[in-house]
């Protein structure tokens, strides 16, 4: 049990985990040839086939050049291919390629894998009580970020000269 109060460890403890657990899922994706950039890039065109590569930039929160690096890898090795939007030429869609459903299937079963060893020791239901509080805890961020506690509403901002 962690010593002090959750005040100096819960945001220490949240990265940390979230460090370790990249760093294992790195390491697990490669016995598969694959990084976990890689992987999240499949999962989401898994997902939603048919996104815009900007749109999938952005949810992941990565810089366009990046993501066309990874996704040039990806169709490098015929697990993903670009496909131009009917009504807009400059757009990219991205589809899943035929090849690619193998490797997500044992992509899934390496997510299991991984979802069982960080769960180790936790029993079902508390699992599911932790994964309904980190859905809480990332509500409560979601809305301070959206509604910030120390911006009046409606104040107009004063400009000078």
């Amino acid at each position: 049990m962690p010593r002090g109060s959750v005040d100096m460890n819960f945001l220490f403890a949240l990265g940390e985990l979230n460090r370790l657990v990249r760093a294992y899922a790195d390491k697990q994706a490669a016995r598969h040839g694959i990084t976990r950039a890689q992987w999240a890039v499949l999962a989401k065109v898994e997902r939603t086939e048919g996104l815009k590569q900007s749109e999938l930039a952005e949810q992941m929160e990565m810089q366009p050049i990046t993501l066309t690096r990874l996704i040039d890898k990806l169709c490098d090795n015929g697990w993903i291919e670009r496909r131009n939007d009917d009504t807009d030429r400059r757009v990219n869609r991205l589809y899943l390629r035929k090849a690619a459903r193998p490797l997500l299937g044992k992509l899934g079963g390496l997510r299991s894998e991984l979802t069982a060893t960080a769960l180790e020791g936790i029993s079902p239901a508390d699992a599911h009580r932790l994964l309904s509080q980190l859905e809480t805890i990332k509500e409560n961020v979601r809305n301070a970020i959206q509604n910030p506690a120390d911006v009046p509403p409606n104040k107009k901002e004063q400009r000078y000269g």
